[in-house]
């Protein structure tokens, strides 16, 4: 039976740990899909700490882009998908875009957005579609002050909204707090 669960949280919050977690307990044939790139040291040491945390026997795929695509190529078998993170997800998708998001119009904006929600619409299809479980990981980023910055309220925003479209499409919806999960839907 196909599951969709969404863990969110904000920044070490425990909800890769917890996610993982979940995982496991559907059994070992898991696929991890990790969206980050490795842009600089930092970025390697991070995807290195999380690699050394998961199972060696997870098959792991590096993707952030056409995820319903990448993972329909690898889920054959599999009794879970864990995808971390959405958010990084999207950053990478609105980099790819444009590196100049001072110069964007707001329509612009609104078609970089709609081509991230596409993409994320076609991940819950896929989810909703297939016999086994995904867990999304994703950042609660709208819990602080208003950016200063036009790009990066565009982020908190766009960032918002798929979560809520994720989270409304999600069987089950846990927030992550010092470690602490809590059930909220």
């Amino acid at each position: 039976m196909s599951r969709l669960i969404l863990v969110t949280g904000g920044a070490r919050s425990g909800k890769s740990s917890f996610a993982e977690g979940i995982a496991k307990e559907c059994g070992n044939n898991v696929l991890y899909v990790a969206t980050s790139k490795p842009i600089d040291d930092e970025m390697k040491q991070r995807i290195a700490k999380h690699k050394a945390q998961r199972p060696s026997d997870w098959e792991t795929l590096e993707e952030y882009k056409n995820l319903d695509l990448a993972i329909s190529n690898h889920i054959h078998g599999k009794e879970a998908v864990l995808l971390d993170c959405i958010t990084i997800m999207i950053t990478n998708l609105m980099f790819e875009e444009t590196n100049d998001w001072d110069s964007l119009t707001r329509d612009e904006v609104q078609e970089i957005e709609n081509s991230i929600q596409h993409q994320i619409e076609r991940l819950i299809g896929l989810s909703k579609m297939s016999d086994v479980t995904f867990v999304i990981v994703t950042n609660e980023i709208g819990l602080g002050i208003v950016p200063a910055t036009a790009i990066s309220r565009d982020f908190r925003d766009i960032a918002g909204r798929m979560n809520q479209l994720i989270a409304r499409a999600a069987d089950e919806v846990y927030f992550c707090v010092s470690g602490i999960p809590m059930k909220i839907k």
